[in-house]
This record gives structure tokens, C-alpha cells and sequence, in this order.
């Protein structure tokens, strides 16, 4: 996993020291490489030992060794569209820099998602929506937008989904939960309360929460069953929602392709199913 990335994964369980160390870090990585441990503690007004105790605490043997590697993706991230001028010298407009900066951030926000997501947790995921007997979906605004795909595609499974972008409504559909049932609740930013007044009602009748949520500290990923994360991380707010968008898709799409395959008759149901809605389009 890229340092950065580490950095940002483990933010969560840090103390209020280290989260200080790995903020500044991740606001301030280009300019790492000139910092020693005490020039860093300086900054931070902390100890020199504490600078070195994070480094060992996230894997590396001290802080050198933390600095190498965030200079190393430092510089390959650098690296990237100097080669790709290089190799494409009529790309120089601003056209296609902008065309091919949007398509790297995209990737690089892809590739975090993806590393911020265990194998472990998206087949518990996978393994509790293949196992329930009911799936709830709930969303707001934009998040309701991919709620409301994703409902979508999991009926074409044959999956009995619930699906609500009202809270109201939602809250009034909890009496169906039945244990193991399982609620999707999409949120960028998780701290709605009705979001979390929702989870726990639905954990109280014996369900399981999956979180979908930005990278960040918030209500709704601390108390969900399984949280999944996205990674979308960029100065400007405009980007940085495109890559939400996009690293969300991703994550989306690789778990309905798992659920899929996890029963031999469900492609054959999600053919038919996508059948049966054509013939009516075309009707």
C-alpha cells in the first residue's frame, strides 16, 4: 500500500498526536524530503520520539524510512506526465493536459479506493448480501443516485431489495427487518443524524449496516457492521467529487460482479431479467 494511502487508512485509530504527525504529513508531503525528525517535531511542537514511534507504529523501520517511501511516490507520481509529454509531445495543450491529468487523478483515486478496501471486508460484504433475505437501500441527494442504481441491479439478481431516498419512508419499513437482513446506506460524508438513527434502529432488529463513505472520520462509518470507503482526495472541491463518483462506480461494479458469481443461477437470472426489460422498452 502507498504511504500515503497507509497514512490516510490508519488516520482513524491514530491518538490526537499522531493524527497531527500524519495531517501535516499528507498536507505537506512534497516538501518531506527536506525535513529531518526534530525539524518535524519543531513543527509540530512535539517530541523527536514521537516522530520516530509513529513511523515503526505504521510499518516502516523510523522515520528515514517513512520519508524515502513518501519521496519514492512523490516522485513517481511527478514522473508520470513528464513521460506522458514526452511520449506525446502534441499533448502540450491545454486540452489534453487537463484531459489526461483528470484520467491519472481518476486512476490514482481508483487505486486507493481499491487499497482501502481489504479483500476481507468486501467478501463479508458479498457473503452477507448472498445470504439475506432482504436488502434495504438508502440514499440522499446524490447519494441517492447510486443507492437507487445499485437497487436497481440487485433486483435484476434476484435480490428482494427496499429501496428509499425518503427517511421517513425508511424508518417505516424497518418493522420488515428480519435478522441478517442487510442496509446499504450511501453517504459521502456520514454525518446526517438521521442516517445514524436509522443504523441502529436497523442493528437493534437484527441487521447488518454496510457503509458506503467517504475516507473520513464520521457517525455513520464508526458504527456500520461492515464500513466500505472511498478514497477522493484533490485541491480543487469540483475534482475531488468527480473522483468520489468515480472510485465509488468502481467499488460498486467489482462488488456486483462478486455477488453475481456467488450462486451459479444468478447470471442466468440477471440475462433473463435484462431481457424482460428490453422487450418492455421496446413494446
Amino acid at each position: 500500500m502507498a504511504p500515503l494511502v497507509k497514512l490516510r487508512s490508519a488516520r482513524d485509530q491514530m491518538s490526537a498526536i499522531e493524527r497531527r504527525i500524519a495531517d501535516y504529513i499528507l498536507d505537506n508531503a512534497h516538501l518531506l524530503r527536506d525535513y529531518s525528525s526534530q525539524q518535524l517535531a519543531d513543527a509540530l511542537g512535539i517530541s523527536q520520539s514521537s516522530v520516530v514511534k509513529f513511523s515503526q507504529k505504521l510499518g516502516f523501520k523510523g522515520y528515514p524510512d517513512l520519508k524515502w517511501s513518501v519521496g519514492q511516490a512523490m516522485a513517481r507520481d511527478g514522473a508520470q506526465p513528464q513521460a506522458a509529454q514526452a511520449q506525446a509531445p502534441q499533448a502540450a495543450d491545454a486540452y489534453r493536459q487537463l484531459e489526461q491529468a483528470l484520467a491519472r487523478s481518476k486512476a490514482a483515486a481508483e487505486e486507493d479506493t481499491r487499497a482501502l478496501n481489504p479483500r476481507a471486508t468486501i467478501e463479508a460484504v458479498v457473503a452477507a448480501l448472498d445470504a439475506c433475505d432482504k436488502v434495504f437501500v438508502y440514499g440522499l441527494g446524490d447519494d441517492g443516485l447510486f443507492a437507487r442504481e445499485f437497487a436497481m441491479r440487485l433486483s435484476l439478481l434476484g435480490q428482494l431489495t427496499v429501496h428509499h431516498a425518503d427517511p421517513v419512508l425508511m424508518t417505516t419499513s424497518l418493522s420488515a427487518v428480519r435478522q441478517g437482513d442487510v442496509l446499504l446506506m450511501f453517504s459521502e460524508f456520514g454525518k446526517l443524524p438521521q442516517l445514524s438513527q436509522i443504523s441502529r434502529q436497523f442493528q437493534d432488529a437484527g441487521g447488518q449496516v454496510v457503509s458506503i463513505t467517504r475516507h473520513t472520520a464520521n457517525p455513520l462509518r464508526a458504527h456500520a457492521d461492515l464500513p466500505l470507503v472511498v478514497s477522493a482526495h484533490d485541491p480543487s472541491p469540483a475534482i475531488a467529487q468527480l473522483l468520489y463518483r468515480s472510485s465509488l462506480q468502481t467499488l460498486l461494479d467489482f462488488v456486483f460482479v462478486l455477488l453475481s458469481r456467488t450462486a451459479s443461477g444468478r447470471d442466468r437470472l440477471l440475462a433473463a431479467n435484462l431481457e424482460r426489460v428490453q422487450r418492455l422498452l421496446d413494446s
